[in-house]
């Protein structure tokens, strides 16, 4: 049998539960409260900032490296060049590593090059026949044969070896190009291609057109004597 005291001590349990209830509810809106831990912290707090591993960045590409210093005389320039080229055409001096570009009335915009290692230079006349932007790289044979690691097809782009731009020589296997070694001009260290950095390349590339006649000296026989003069 519930007395009238018994029901009383309810009311008072009952009232004083629900007095709790509205000072925690009451905690969470006023400004002096403290911050009440949340009801679900799997939802309400942030997720853990992480940092990416290095690894898992892009690789930084070849053309933001900074810039290796050329030597002044490998720097692209205007130079006296006297010669019987007609205005245009492109004269290699291998013994020296110069890649010269006529413009008539004595002078020429003179190139750095890389030429062909020990075993590997060539000498002739050929002309332009293609020129590619970016171009992709197939090894020929007899490289493949020398160096079989190499791979068998590789895309053009920034990591490739010929650089920005090439220019194919007639029918031959030699090029004009670029290279991901800005510092090998002024070397012999090619199978036998001519190399430029690939701000030269481009600057060539711009002047040149299919059908550019181009004389690649021997190692035996300099610019300066093929013009005319003695060297």
């Amino acid at each position: 049998m519930i007395t009238l005291a018994s029901f009383e001590r309810k009311i008072r349990r009952a009232a004083i539960a629900i007095g709790a209830l509205i000072a925690g509810a009451f905690s969470f809106t006023h400004p002096a409260a403290a911050t009440p831990l949340p009801l679900f912290p799997f939802f309400m707090t942030p997720p853990a900032q992480v940092e990416p591993s290095p690894y898992m960045q892009s690789p930084q590409m070849d053309d933001e490296r900074p810039a290796i210093e050329q030597p002044a005389r490998f720097k692209r320039q205007v130079v006296n060049y006297p010669t019987r080229e007609a205005p245009g055409t492109i004269v290699v001096d291998t013994p020296n590593t110069y890649l010269y570009y006529v413009l008539g009335n004595g002078q020429a915009l003179r190139y750095g090059i890389g030429v062909g290692r020990d075993g590997f230079t060539w000498s002739g006349v050929q002309t332009v026949t293609r020129k590619a932007e970016w171009p992709a790289w197939t090894p020929p044979a007899e490289m493949i044969a020398r160096q079989p690691y190499l791979p068998r097809h590789m895309a053009g782009g920034p990591g490739n070896p010929l650089g920005a731009r090439a220019m194919y020589l007639g029918g031959t296997i030699y090029r004009i190009h670029g290279t991901n070694m800005p510092e090998t001009i002024g070397t012999q260290v090619s199978s036998g291609c001519i190399r430029l950095t690939n701000q030269d390349v481009s600057d060539l590339y711009s002047r040149v057109t299919v059908g550019t006649k181009v004389v690649v000296l021997p190692m035996d026989r300099r610019a300066d004597s093929a013009s005319g003069k003695r060297g």
